[in-house]
């Protein structure tokens, strides 16, 4: 309500915003919204295939090489005498039709280059599964 105090006959501007339309607009929004929010969360249902294969129980063989810190290097506890016998082991094991896990356990003192030259001729020689155990050793 407002209450005109001016002398003259002509009306007083009013300077008020009309929010109804506003109101309006905003309310079929909301409407909008919630018509539209339970169709997004439909979800689509697959028939997918069934997978018969059993996991795989054996455990393949694992063969270890310790490397002691003046580079003698023993193949699952025998000492291998040369770097050829390594080599020949190695090549013996990389033809196998199922090859075994490599284990390379280095002491903790031992030089990285005794470490790089088991794991470089591994690698030429095909063998796939190398891993190097012992990490624990390390962590200090």
């Amino acid at each position: 309500m407002s209450i005109n105090f001016s002398t003259s006959d002509e009306p007083e501007v009013l300077i008020d915003i009309n929010t109804t339309p506003l109101i309006d607009v905003m309310l079929v929004l909301l409407v909008m919204l919630i018509i539209t929010i339970p169709i997004q969360t439909h979800a689509v249902k697959l028939n997918l295939p069934q997978a018969n294969a059993k996991p795989a129980t054996v455990q393949p063989p694992v063969v270890e090489i310790d490397i002691d810190f003046d580079g003698t290097i023993l193949w699952d506890g025998a000492v291998v005498p040369t770097r050829e016998a390594l080599q020949a082991q190695l090549a013996a094991l990389a033809a196998q039709p199922t090859q075994p896990e490599l284990h390379i356990r280095p002491d903790k003192l031992t030089d990285y280059k005794y470490v790089a030259e088991v794991l470089a001729t591994a690698q030429r020689l095909g063998i796939q599964k190398i891993g190097i155990v012992g990490y624990e050793q390390f962590a200090q």
